[in-house]
């Protein structure tokens, strides 16, 4: 992809959150539609979701050595999406599978709208080429957890501003906390850091929750 098309792509998902931070009413009516039960539905005022998520997140295809690789979980509820998401970017097992084989499981994620989906930022989580190999002589592997998960503070004031607002993205952000382990041959207890992220999901009423991107700073 050319520089001017990843700068127009980039501040097309910039756009499209600020849309979904400004005008909710698409996330609105589909948590209320159909009769959704309240355990599924985030209130104006959303409370952070504490349980904890760690690798997997859900049944995972095989890698061609018979590993497994993360997918996104079935669900129309975007906490859960963004805490599985989150827990996907911060995994890898060099020992495992192959750094194109990471890449191609996590751009399963993505949105199948190309127009919105933003595969850059989900790569530039990913070790590259060369730092992969340099990993994968030492073994090195990661292990993600989430702890928490919520709607950023300006996303919760908009939805209380004008919660019947109309948008067509159903788009929106979520803010994950939690940790990254770290280990290697001969380190197996490795070290863990603390990690956050925001991502940009979309819940289409008519299909499962899936990734647009990552947001390049941390709303809080």
């Amino acid at each position: 992809m050319s520089g001017g098309a990843l700068v127009r792509r980039r501040a097309l998902l910039g756009t499209v959150v600020l849309v979904a931070l400004v005008a909710l009413a698409g996330l609105f009516s589909y948590f209320t539609r159909d009769g959704r039960t309240p355990s599924n539905r985030p209130s104006a005022e959303p409370s952070p979701s504490s349980s904890p998520v760690s690798a997997p997140a859900s049944p995972s295809p095989l890698s061609g050595d018979g590993t497994t690789l993360p997918v996104p979980p079935d669900t129309h509820d975007p906490i859960a999406f963004g805490k599985a998401a989150a827990v996907a970017l911060w995994s890898y097992d060099t020992r495992a599978y192959s750094q194109p084989e990471l890449v191609a499981a996590l751009h399963r994620w993505l949105t199948p709208e190309q127009e919105l989906a933003d595969p850059a930022s989900v790569d530039h989580l990913v070790p590259s080429p060369v730092l992969w190999g340099r990993m994968a002589d030492s073994g090195q592997y990661a292990t993600g957890s989430a702890a928490e998960a919520h709607f950023p503070e300006s996303f919760t004031r908009a939805l209380q501003a004008d919660p019947g607002a109309i948008t067509q993205a159903y788009v929106y952000a979520v803010t994950v906390s939690g940790k990254q382990s770290i280990a290697w041959n001969g380190s197996p207890q490795g070290g863990a850091e603390d990690r956050s992220v925001t991502l940009a999901v979309q819940c289409r009423p008519d299909r499962p929750c899936s990734l647009v991107g990552v947001m390049p700073s941390v709303a809080p």
